[in-house]
């Protein structure tokens, strides 16, 4: 088979640089290993016809007014601000930590005047911060960072906080504020339709061929490629020649119930209590009307597939060796979390995309590069009514064979209506 470009990856880093390329003339094959595209980001309905994540909670929140704009060209959305509780004793407490969190936990009556003054009476200086303990302990001092990190980072990571690189707790702020939403992003919303839909739209091109349940290193000898686009481990690439790059996997175990919510957020965090490191209750995320209710409580492990590239200075030592074998490889681009070794969030893989778009078109010849064009993103309260078997108002979802093509159901026209960020 002969074509301008094979992406190995159907996840939100491959399915970009496809969507960019087919746009821009190129025949593009995208291939995934699993049955599905979406990559972690898939979504499905479970058997009792609740959309769940497969792969744990995927809540889309950016800053990049270019990146939602390029995304709406494929979804509407669903307003969602995502807030999460730690459970800390018999207490389910505001995570990041805020005002009414150490209020709750203290039995204290601290506000916006005189929580920063708590904050330095506990603190643990730190000069320099080299790992995630000393970022945690530096801002809120030992008790807190017992209560809420410690346990928590030693399941999530296998490791102690002091192990880790600060970047790893620097993503999590402390607050002196009442805000308790998760994240403060500009833009925070969910694909009306799901995840899913996203990828069917995007990639549904003329000049895309999508296959699944294909193993590139089983197949790569049989495309003939002007370039590839590389989405996978970077060690795996290379035969892992100088070691296996560590990573986190997850174990899901999802849950029905009878019941018309089980928690009252989104996520709870158990930093202390059981093997698990949280629940996710789909239904807060989503806004799916439905009579019962789906779970998922994860499990982390070392074993499984590769989801956390675990930032510790030796590790980056090590990829920066890939990395170097990559920068000689030029019939090759390496983007994503996995191939870059980076722990990038969605909007992220979507801004790397792009740009590797960019640098792909520029290696084929293409001089003129088109400016990404945006659809003024546009918000409605929630989709049609879904059907056990994923189906909607607006017809079902695609099926899925393994080796074959994937035929994406053709998508509305998210166009300039409504608000933005």
């Amino acid at each position: 088979m002969r074509v301008d470009v094979l992406v190995v990856g159907a996840g939100f880093s491959g399915a970009v640089v496809a969507e960019r390329l087919a746009s821009h003339g190129k025949t593009v094959l995208v291939i995934d290993k699993r049955s599905h595209i979406g990559g972690n980001a898939h979504d499905r309905m479970d058997a009792h016809g609740v959309l769940i994540h497969p792969y744990g909670p995927h809540i889309f929140h950016t800053n990049g007014r270019r990146i939602a704009e390029y995304l709406s060209r494929f979804t509407e959305w669903r307003a969602y601000e995502h807030r999460v509780r730690a459970k800390v004793g018999d207490r389910l407490v505001p995570i990041p930590i805020n005002i009414d969190t150490v209020n709750q936990v203290y039995g204290l009556a601290l506000d916006e005047e005189t929580i920063a003054a708590f904050f330095e009476s506990v603190r643990e200086p730190r000069s320099p911060v080299r790992t995630s303990e000393d970022v945690v302990l530096n801002a809120v001092g030992r008790d807190l960072y017992e209560k809420f990190f410690q346990g928590y980072t030693r399941k999530q990571w296998g490791l102690d906080p002091s192990q880790l690189a600060a970047s790893v707790a620097a993503r999590i702020p402390v607050r002196t504020n009442h805000d308790d939403r998760y994240f403060t992003d500009t833009f925070q919303h969910m694909p009306l339709d799901g995840y899913t839909r996203l990828f069917e739209r995007m990639l549904d091109h003329p000049r895309i061929r999508c296959e699944v349940g294909v193993d590139f290193f089983g197949m790569r000898q049989r495309i003939q490629a002007s370039h590839i686009v590389y989405t996978g481990p970077i060690d795996a690439y290379f035969e892992y020649c100088y070691g296996r790059l560590p990573y986190r996997s997850i174990q899901f175990q999802h849950e029905h119930l009878p019941l018309s919510q089980y928690q009252a957020v989104g996520t709870v965090n158990y930093p202390n209590d059981h093997d698990y490191t949280r629940i996710t209750e789909f239904r807060h995320l989503t806004g799916q009307a439905h009579a019962g209710t789906s779970i998922v409580r994860e499990y982390p492990c070392a074993e499984g597939d590769p989801y956390y590239p675990v930032p510790r200075p030796e590790n980056e030592a090590l990829f920066k060796r890939y990395e170097a074998l990559a920068s000689q490889a030029t019939e090759v681009t390496f983007v994503g979390r996995l191939a870059q070794y980076r722990y990038y969030n969605m909007d992220q893989c979507v801004g790397a995309a792009l740009k590797a778009a960019e640098s792909v078109l520029a290696r084929l010849g293409h001089d003129n590069v088109e400016p990404v064009e945006g659809s003024a993103p546009r918000v409605r309260a929630s989709a049609g009514a879904r059907a056990a078997d994923g189906s909607t108002d607006e017809g079902k979802r695609v099926g899925v064979d393994e080796g074959k093509r994937v035929t994406p159901r053709p998508g509305r026209d998210a166009g300039p209506v409504g608000t933005g960020d």
